[in-house]
Formats: C-alpha cells, sequence, structure tokens
C-alpha cells in the first residue's frame, strides 16, 4: 500500500481522544478516530468475533471484488460473526463510495474515510479503533492476498494462536510470478530487519506479511507508533504476543489498479526499524545493566588512580585495585537494585532481603574480581600495557559474567513478568533485548 506521511499522536492512553461509533453518519461514514494511535480496550463486542480492516487507497478497480469474495468467505467460517470496516484515505477514485454503496448490499460492511491522515500503517490502527471484534485483523484490498486462507487464520486463532499471519514463506507459501530482482530486495529488506531487530524479526517467517491476524488483548492499551505499511512489524515488537502460528499463501500479483511500491516504502521501513530499535534498547535489562557498569567504571577507574597511580598515593596495582573494584561493586548494587532490576524486588523491599541479595552479589562479583584482578597483572606486568587500558578490558571481560550470574541468582527470587524470564540458556544474551520469547511456532 501507499506509504504516506504519519503523524504520531503522543501521550498516555488517558490523553487518547478516539471518537467512534457503530452508527452511521448522515453521509454513511462511520467517523473517524483521532487522537494517540492505542487501541482500547473494552471495545470488544460479544456480536462480534472478527474485525478485518481493508485499507486503501485509489482501489476504485478492485474494491467491489474483494468486498464481495471476502463476505462470502467468512460467511462460510462456522460461527463467525465478523465485520469488514474500510478504511480509506480520500481516495481521488472514490473508492470510499463505492465501498460504502457495496454496505448497502453486505451488512457486515463498514467504511471509514480518512480527511487528515494517510498511510497504511495508521489507517489499520484506525480501524481497529473501531473495530468491536475481539480478533483484529487486516488484508490488502487489491485481490493480492487471496481471501480463502482467511479461513485457515480463524481456525489458528481459534486454537489459541495469539498471532496468526499469513505467510509466503513457509510450507505451501510463495509468491507467483515476481521477478529475480524483487525477490532479492524483498529478503534483503527481511535481513536488514533480522539485523536490527533480530528479537522481533526473527519470530516470524514473514515479517513482512500484510495478512494477519490477532487478538485484542495482546495490543489494547500499547502505545503503537507505526511508519510506513509494515504494521506487523510494529505489533510483534510492541504488543504482549506470546503463540506465534503462520499459514502458507501464495502472493498473486495485482490484476487492476496500481501498485504502491515506491523507494519510499523502503526508506520509511528502515526509518520504522530504528525507531523500533531505539525504543526496545531504553527498556532492555541489558542496556540499564551496562550504562550502570559505565558509572561503576568511573568509580573503579577514579580509585585506581587515586590510590594506585605513582602521582597519587602510589599504593601497589593488587591493592589498589581490589579496594577500587569493591567500591564499584557497591555502586553497581545499588543502582541495579533501584533500576536495572526494580521490578524483580517490588514485593522485597526489606532491609533484611536487601542485604541477602548484596551478599549474594558480592560472592558473586568477587570470581569477577579475581578474574579481572588476574588479566590487569598479565596485561600490565607481562605485557607493559597502560595500567587503565589494561583495567578497562579486564572489566569488559568479567561484565557478561556478573550480568548473567547475578540476573538467575541475586534477583531470582522476585517475581517477574512472562516477557522478562529468561528462556534461554545461560550464555545466550537474546532475550536481554527485553523480547517476547518465541511459543509454539507452527508453519501450516
Amino acid at each position: 500500500m501507499e506509504s504516506l506521511l504519519n503523524k504520531t499522536g503522543a501521550g498516555a492512553s488517558s490523553e487518547t481522544r478516539i471518537r467512534q461509533s457503530s452508527e452511521r453518519t448522515q453521509a454513511g461514514f462511520v467517523p473517524t478516530p483521532t487522537g494517540a494511535y492505542t487501541i482500547p480496550e473494552s471495545q470488544a463486542s460479544d456480536e462480534i468475533e472478527l474485525s478485518l480492516i481493508l485499507p486503501t487507497f485509489k482501489e476504485a478497480h478492485n474494491i467491489s471484488a474483494v468486498l464481495e469474495v471476502v463476505t462470502a468467505t467468512l460467511r462460510h467460517v462456522p460461527g463467525l460473526r465478523f465485520e469488514i470496516i474500510v478504511v480509506d484515505d480520500a481516495s481521488p477514485d472514490a473508492t470510499a463510495q463505492l465501498a460504502l454503496d457495496k454496505s448497502a448490499h453486505l451488512p457486515e460492511v463498514r467504511v471509514v474515510r480518512r480527511e487528515n491522515e494517510q498511510g497504511l500503517a495508521t489507517a489499520v490502527i484506525r480501524g481497529w479503533q473501531t473495530a468491536r471484534g475481539e480478533i483484529l485483523a487486516v488484508m490488502d484490498a487489491d485481490l493480492q492476498h487471496p481471501s480463502e486462507v482467511l479461513h485457515d487464520l480463524v481456525m489458528e486463532m481459534r486454537a489459541g494462536a495469539d498471532l496468526a499471519v499469513a505467510s509466503r514463506h513457509v510450507e505451501n507459501g510463495g509468491v507467483s510470478d515476481w521477478s529475480l530482482a524483487r525477490r532479492m530486495i524483498s529478503r534483503t529488506a527481511q535481513l536488514i530487519g533480522l539485523v536490527l531487530l533480530p528479537e522481533v524479526i526473527g519470530r516470524v517467517a514473514d515479517p513482512m506479511s500484510g495478512y494477519f491476524m490477532l487478538r485484542r488483548r495482546a495490543i489494547a492499551g500499547k502505545a503503537l507508533n507505526p511508519t510506513g505499511y509494515k504494521i506487523l512489524i510494529e505489533v510483534v515488537a510492541r504488543g504482549e504476543i506470546g503463540r506465534i502460528s503462520e499459514v502458507g499463501y501464495i502472493f498473486r500479483e495485482r490484476q487492476e489498479g496500481q501498485s504502491k511500491v515506491s523507494p519510499t516504502i523502503y526508506f520509511q521501513y528502515l526509518q520504522h526499524l530504528l525507531r523500533l530499535r531505539a525504543a526496545m534498547l531504553q527498556r532492555s535489562r541489558f542496556v540499564r545493566f551496562c550504562l550502570v557498569g559505565l558509572s561503576g567504571v568511573a568509580v573503579d577507574m577514579a580509585l585506581l588512580y587515586l590510590l594506585g597511580d605513582p602521582k597519587m598515593l602510589g599504593w601497589g596495582l593488587t591493592r589498589s585495585k581490589i579496594l577500587a573494584a569493591e567500591a564499584a561493586i557497591l555502586n553497581y548494587f545499588w543502582w541495579n537494585d533501584a533500576w536495572t532490576f526494580a521490578d524483580r524486588v517490588f514485593h522485597q523491599r526489606l532491609a533484611s532481603q536487601k542485604f541477602h541479595r548484596f551478599l549474594k552479589f558480592n560472592a558473586i562479583c568477587f570470581i569477577g574480581l579475581v578474574l579481572n584482578v588476574i588479566l590487569l597483572n598479565i596485561q600490565f606486568n607481562l605485557f607493559g600495557m597502560n595500567r587503565y587500558v589494561a583495567n578497562g578490558t579486564s572489566i569488559l571481560a568479567a561484565t557478561a559474567w556478573n550480568y548473567l550470574i547475578n540476573k538467575r541468582l541475586s534477583w531470582r527470587t522476585a517475581r517477574v513478568s512472562l516477557r522478562e524470564e529468561p528462556a534461554a540458556s545461560l550464555l545466550s544474551l537474546s532475550d536481554e533485548l527485553n523480547a517476547p520469547h518465541r511459543q509454539d511456532h507452527h508453519a501450516q
């Protein structure tokens, strides 16, 4: 879909003003939501199970056909109560009016016509904000997504998936007549995403898919901030996604209308990846630990200079290092307990509990200290390195040990959320980027 400028509403959900209604206005269109891009939690209706969003821009040649075929497909899903919401960005070819005319014969169809916003990703979110279903979904309105896959996606959701994705890169999936260049561009974009956001892109075989379903509760109340048209990446990165299922499908070539793919889309995709990377780093426990570590390095270096430098007190290197490191350990513990692992010690604020954590922390760091002192002496005494350069490299060598072991021992008894509980091996750092863990990944 065409990538256009997105304007993101800021602020907490309490500041969000979402004007929406299940009733048609006099003109026939559903009012467009405004405010922050946050999905409400209380919008679901017992009468609607699935809300499918069709974002459109200049799809006059396709909209009537896609509404007919999608409605027919969903009506054949046993017991499914659904709605189809067309969100059009004021198409000059009257796409919105054609959809509205079609809704006179298809009562499941509702139409939103946006005047002041544009962009596929934001159109999907505005559609979800007006939706009444517990399952939220999206697909293209250009007939490139086969409607028969909707049945399989609904079945996966009913089987317990939090997210069901129609994928080109699993069994029974693929593309119809793509050129080698287009295939290479698509795979390169996915590879770039895997490098920048491995904990997000790596969770699904086809992160570029625009054809999927998810549970409302997975993203309800989350502050979404999409750019461009890759809404699935935003959902996986910011949502509470547990079980993921993927259903293979063949991506069809467009038969009518004009393709919206342009170089701008790929620029916005890269911009979106970088924005998510920055946002997730801010939430990363390992990044907080490293920031605290930098403050400890400053304490360690300063005391090593004051105690051991020949121009200052001139004490022995080993004695100076031990005292400097112990001061740094005190600094590490204070900030990690109050900030890095604050969520884990929320219910363990008694002085005795804090002292118990400190003893464990100090005992574990003692092993790191021994490693630190040995490496410092080897580099300084045997290889003649500058004492401060040698000290810095020795500190880096002990950082991974201190983090991984203390995380599992010093702060292991406190309550943690499912998204923070380590599921990887002791030496894995992949979960430290605050990623949800991959669960029950099913390919059809």
